[in-house]
């Protein structure tokens, strides 16, 4: 039974990824003398950064809460896909007013101006830094677990993985997607045949665990009052919401695609690929009969090898590997377009310079230049996983709260094409920053580094606004009304002159 039902599944595989292969167009296109990512190409690449996430939340959720993961996972798996409805009106926003790329960043700046902006790029830079730090680490680790490999040899390898991948970005963003695309396609093999086998191998036991985590969840929201209801949905989601680290990197790529509806279906391919598989194999996973308490740090691949066999769990382990190594892709990718439109604003002429593939060669080495410098000073990866998750939230929180004062002051005379409820987002904005204010009290090493960071950011960066931003341009050409004057007076017919305060709208 088990070998017929794998053996179709695979040729199901098979046969679709064979016709997907043969789709012209399949990754990216040219158009206007640009090359375009298309949609799936920019899912791929965050889906990378999302799927790393299952080898190490779901016993990381576990620890906190017990087994109430099981539901709070695919509870956090659902918000996310609110979440991502909002990114998409920002992208559509974004690109109505030629803003197109980077994200909370570019969004923050359009609503509240250069000063929120700096606390949103230092919140999602300190993400994308530890993103890339934490998944290396990971990668090496699991990937080496049956080698005698010594410290020394760890650290190499370590370094080399940074500087790999650095050097696929420097390639370009076509060779990336495909890379992207094959490894996508062997991890996606692994991972469904391993849930197969977990539905085929399902312990007696564990449809009972799962119910009863539902249970559990449902009674403790609805028989204790409504502050123990917010408590006990507060750290659930807390708990569980770097399952889903990397879904910000979409709308920060936005600058790679044609328009903001290859955002909206991008979000979609998330929703239906990891937003599926991340809750099913946390279940499963969760409700085996594992020593939790023993396999923290390996639980998937000790799932792999309870579910099929050792060779499967090595196959798994190594698949997990690659997968972490992708993630640092994603961090590279979309922080290199963040940069981008920074340099842009501030005039960094000399950071934002391509080479012949059209690569930001020069981030990109300098982003391995931090990724190095911070793996060198060994820093505690418990303490930066907390300051990442910390980040996290404050970009999450920062983005959706810019949404809900432009939404409230413009309405939406200017995205009739696609908008969501203000009351849905204000409530996902009070969950959100509910989230932020428990992860901030219960992660105090955490919050520290990264409001350390902000503050330095915030101190260097207010003073240098002042000078060189666009907004300084601005001011400086009212200093001079005489040319006003002039061009009004060198014109011909009637002129309507409108005068309005700075900030003031139509």
């Amino acid at each position: 039974m088990t070998v017929l039902v794998l053996f179709w599944l695979n040729v199901l595989l098979l046969a679709l990824f064979a016709s997907l292969a043969l789709q012209p167009r399949l990754l990216g296109f040219a158009k206007g003398g640009k090359w375009y990512l298309t949609w799936f190409a920019v899912g791929l690449i965050t889906l990378m950064d999302e799927l790393t996430s299952v080898f190490y939340a779901p016993a990381e959720a576990h620890r906190f809460i017990g087994t109430q993961a099981i539901f709070f996972i695919a509870a956090t798996s659902l918000l996310m896909r609110v979440l991502s409805t909002r990114m998409v009106e920002i992208a559509q926003i974004l690109e109505l007013h030629d803003m197109r790329g980077g994200g909370v960043y570019s969004f923050s700046y359009f609503v509240l101006g250069p000063v929120a902006s700096f606390v949103a790029v230092a919140s999602i830079m300190v993400s994308y830094i530890l993103t890339a730090c934490i998944s290396t680490v990971s990668a090496v680790i699991n990937g080496t677990a049956f080698l005698p490999l010594g410290p020394a040899a760890q650290y190499g390898l370590i370094l080399g993985v940074i500087w790999a991948i650095a050097g696929l970005n420097i390639l370009g963003i076509r060779e990336n997607a495909r890379v992207t695309f094959a490894i996508f396609v062997v991890a996606a093999f692994v991972l469904v045949n391993l849930i197969a086998l977990g539905f085929l191998h399902l312990a007696p036991g564990s449809p009972g665990i799962i119910l009863g985590s539902a249970r559990n969840v449902i009674g403790s929201v609805t028989e204790w009052g409504l502050p123990h209801a917010v408590a006990v949905v507060t750290v659930g989601v807390a708990s569980c919401i770097l399952a889903y680290s990397g879904i910000e990197s979409v709308i920060q790529t936005a600058g790679l695609v044609d328009n903001w509806r290859d955002i909206a279906k991008a979000y979609w391919f998330l929703a239906l690929t990891v937003g599926i598989a991340t809750p099913l194999m946390s279940a499963l996973a969760l409700s085996a009969p594992i020593d939790l308490s023993e396999h923290e740090g390996d639980l998937i691949t000790y799932w792999a090898t309870v579910v099929g066999n050792v060779p499967f769990g090595v196959v798994v382990g190594l698949v997990g590997s690659v997968i972490l190594v992708m993630a640092v892709n994603t961090a590279y990718v979309a922080s290199s377009e963040l940069l981008e439109r920074v340099g842009h604003r501030y005039r960094f002429g000399w950071l934002i310079a391509t080479n012949r593939r059209a690569s930001l060669y020069r981030i990109h080495i300098l982003n391995g230049a931090l990724y190095t410098s911070i793996l060198l000073t060994e820093g505690s990866q418990a303490i930066l996983a907390e300051m990442y998750a910390v980040s996290l939230l404050a970009s999450f929180c920062i983005n959706i709260g810019c949404l809900l004062i432009y939404r409230y002051f413009q309405g939406t005379k200017e995205i009739r094409a696609y908008h969501t409820s203000r009351t849905g987002t204000l409530l996902l904005e009070l969950v959100l920053l509910a989230c932020f204010v428990y992860l901030a009290a219960h992660r105090p090493y955490g919050t520290g580094l990264w409001a350390a960071v902000v503050g330095v950011l915030l101190v260097a960066g207010i003073p240098f606004s002042r000078r060189y931003g666009p907004e300084a341009q601005e001011i400086r050409r009212s200093d001079y009304p005489m040319e006003m004057l002039l061009a009004l007076g060198e014109a011909d017919g009637p002129l309507h002159v409108w005068f309005r305060r700075p900030g003031e709208v139509d």
